[in-house]
């Protein structure tokens, strides 16, 4: 009998120990990627949402997975990288614009009421004694202690993007391996399938279905719109004739990938063309910065539904922790680790509401 006890503390102090190294083993591979895990990670979430085009792509071009893999690459870079390069090129490189444009502000100044405005009924009378002191407020002194000092602003992005060389590594990175997992992705799903049925069983294959599906709906809800947003602010912004389009498309992209919203640099468009332009292209700014927010909150939560039931607040919270955790590229990898962790987490509880506890009936016997 001693011995028994003595066997089984030893195999239980080997087994301790072997997860221990292992444990050691892993945390000291994971240090040693750490430089390339967000391109790796980015890369495997494009590779996701891209998956179904491959197939669909693969099978127009004669089943060629080369031409397959090449045309998914150039569709990922155009929609997922080229739009995020260009916004923040296109900002760093005009930082003296930026503070050009938010000094002359300084030039603007609340021109006189309307008279039809005094005769509207009922609110007419109101409205004239507010327009007046407004009108004698110092507004370009209030904006200024709102809103921080362009130099302020330009140095905190920097910090979060890094240099341009870094980068660029990392979209290279993320398409090089990217092109990796496309070209074997049939064995990269086998081998996650693998592992998530040694964790899980039968039910790891559905959460990695699951899974999936939360990727692509989060990478195409965020991504989409935030294209589709600033696309038709630029268009908006070009025809009210306001100035710096190029600066301010690429601030409503970046803003848009942010969660917070385009209204946040199109509403002051529309107060800066009023003064400086007239009412009526302000007028249509006013309708573009509508149409904008409506996209926003009809677009956005359509394309991330479609594939899983997230709630928003979750891929805001992501972008923000990811943003601070791993940079740029954080933007898209914090919504996603956050909402397929919580699709798991409520699946999990789910079905463990469903399956009744087991009672023992040897009483019963």
């Amino acid at each position: 009998m001693p011995d028994l006890f003595q066997n089984g503390s030893q195999d239980s102090t080997r087994s301790v120990l072997v997860a221990l190294l292992a444990s050691g083993i892993v945390i000291s591979a994971i240090w040693i990627l750490k430089p390339f895990l967000p391109a790796t990670i980015w890369a495997v979430t494009i590779a996701v949402t891209t998956w179904p085009m491959l197939r669909r792509l693969q099978a127009l071009v004669g089943n060629s997975r080369r031409i397959a893999v090449s045309l998914t690459i150039l569709i990922a870079m155009l929609v997922f990288i080229m739009p995020l390069w260009l916004a923040i090129t296109t900002v760093s490189s005009h930082f003296g614009e930026i503070v050009s444009l938010v000094s002359s502000s300084s030039t603007l100044h609340i021109p006189d009421e309307p008279g039809w405005i005094e005769r509207l009924p009922l609110i007419g009378p109101h409205i004239a004694p507010f327009w007046d002191r407004v009108q004698r407020m110092q507004f370009p002194e209030m904006v200024r202690q709102i809103i921080p000092s362009p130099e302020t602003l330009i140095h905190t992005f920097l910090a979060y993007a890094g240099s341009f060389s870094i980068l660029a590594l990392q979209f290279v990175l993320t398409l090089v391996i990217l092109g990796v997992l496309l070209m074997r992705a049939e064995a990269a799903i086998a081998t996650a399938e693998t592992l998530v049925t040694i964790l899980a069983g039968n039910r790891g294959k559905e959460m990695l279905q699951l899974a999936a599906y939360t990727i692509r709906g989060v990478a195409f809800g965020v991504t989409v719109t935030a294209v589709v947003e600033s696309a038709v602010a630029g268009i908006g912004l070009k025809l009210a004739g306001a100035p710096w389009v190029s600066i301010l498309t690429a601030v409503t992209f970046m803003v848009c990938l942010l969660q917070a919203g385009p209204g946040v640099t199109l509403i002051p468009a529309v107060i800066w063309v009023y003064f400086d332009r007239g009412l009526a292209p302000a007028a249509l700014l006013l309708v573009v910065t509508i149409i904008t927010i409506i996209i926003d909150n009809v677009l956005r939560p359509f394309l991330i539904r479609k594939q899983a039931d997230i709630p928003l607040i979750l891929i805001m919270l992501g972008v923000i922790g990811g943003l601070g955790g791993l940079g740029l590229v954080g933007i898209f990898i914090g919504p996603l680790i956050l909402s397929v962790a919580y699709t798991l987490t409520k699946s999990w509880i789910s079905d463990s509401r469903q399956t009744p506890p087991s009672i023992s009936t040897s009483l019963d016997s």
